[in-house]
């Protein structure tokens, strides 16, 4: 089956849900591989506006709600469904060793000269996190808490408060086992428990493997390297549970793989004419195939820099520029940066996005402001 890059993109915005035809925040069907933030919750719900009818509202998620943020793929601050978390925990926990070292951040040599194996080293920060994190705690005090419940060989130096602890990879990848959640909003984080986690202690294959269906529904056609690096974990072991029953495709010739039940709706995908102000890390933009999403390698370097991401303007299922914010007490600046002359029909429509990403940030006031 001979695909081309467009008919990919109209794939994906139609199995993301970008077309708003839901009003239901918690069956988003980007919140089966979940939809990242930092920890202040913008991010997530920006990525919720998107594809909701009507934008959410500021409390969506956290606890007591039936969504959840969360560390978890590669450590990062994801939004996922509460109902999923024990599972996902599950999905996520090391396959392997060397898959412990890597979630943990550590080297073969680093692993041996502490002489504990790295998933004991995992075993070990799950334990004391479950044992430190009682009642919400703000990350320094947690790190203190369980840096005195682990070996002092798992110490780590930190330059910022120069001083040796737990690392913050060995935190961060541990967080979901040991049951916990992060509060929205609270920076440094404020740890929590979970109340009624029952995450599990070892590797759920079953888990995993929808986990994977879930990322070639929604970002597929993809390769298991490319699910590897988004999930956080070695190839290798990933291929463990890799499903039997996909359907092979070629995309631009570039073998790569779908669901059965995806393989229709990639054949004809719905015209994606839209206007969407994504954020930085908005699941679209998520994908690692980035050639794909956009050939440009000038605008890539400008859309996915090392630091400070800006927002896509995204046209008809394309990438045609960029965006970022000002604030000025409560009004908001929407500076856009398009790559190439845009249509006044367009803009009316960058002003009405621009007019939901007020809401979805609070601001009293918007105008949106056209670089250069």
């Amino acid at each position: 089956m001979e695909i081309s890059r467009r008919q990919v993109l109209a794939y994906r915005v139609e199995a993301q849900g970008l077309h708003r035809e839901t009003s239901n925040a918690e069956r988003l069907a980007v919140l089966d591989i979940g939809v990242q933030d930092y920890s202040s919750g913008e991010l997530a719900r920006l990525a919720m506006d998107a594809r909701l009818a009507e934008p959410p509202p500021s409390d969506v998620f956290g606890p007591g709600r039936p969504l959840a943020l969360v560390w978890s793929l590669r450590g990062a601050p994801y939004v996922h469904r509460r109902a999923e978390l024990d599972s996902l925990a599950g999905a996520l926990y090391p396959l392997s060793e060397q898959d412990a070292a890597g979630r943990l951040n550590e080297t073969g040599p680093s692993v041996a000269r502490a002489g504990i194996p790295a998933l004991e080293q995992y075993t070990v920060a799950v334990e004391a996190m479950r044992a430190s994190v009682r009642a919400a705690t703000g990350k320094g005090a947690a790190s203190t808490a369980v840096t005195k419940r682990i070996p002092q060989v798992m110490w780590r130096d930190c330059r910022t408060c120069k001083a040796q602890h737990i690392s913050d990879s060995a935190m961060r990848s541990s967080f979901l086992a040991a049951g916990l959640e992060l509060q929205p909003g609270t920076a440094p984080p404020v740890l929590q428990p979970r109340r009624g986690a029952r995450p599990p202690k070892r590797t759920d294959l079953d888990a995993l493997r929808g986990l994977i269906l879930g990322y070639l529904r929604l970002l597929g056609p993809a390769t298991p390297v490319e699910v590897a690096d988004y999930l956080g974990a070695r190839r290798a072991d990933l291929m463990a549970a890799w499903p039997d029953d996909l359907v092979e495709v070629r995309v631009d010739g570039r073998k790569a793989w779908l669901p059965p039940a995806s393989a229709d709706a990639l054949a004809a995908p719905r015209d994606p004419g839209m206007v969407r102000l994504l954020g930085a890390f908005d699941p679209f933009l998520q994908a690692r195939d980035r050639d794909l999403i956009v050939p440009d390698k000038a605008m890539q370097k400008t859309l996915w820099p090392v630091l400070g991401r800006p927002g896509a303007l995204f046209v008809d299922g394309e990438v045609v520029g960029t965006w970022r914010t000002r604030s000025s007490g409560k009004k908001l600046t929407v500076e856009v940066d398009a790559v190439a002359p845009l249509p006044p029909s367009t803009w009316r429509d960058i002003d009405a996005e621009a007019q939901r990403l007020a809401r979805v940030r609070g601001a009293a006031d918007v105008a949106v402001k056209r670089a250069g």
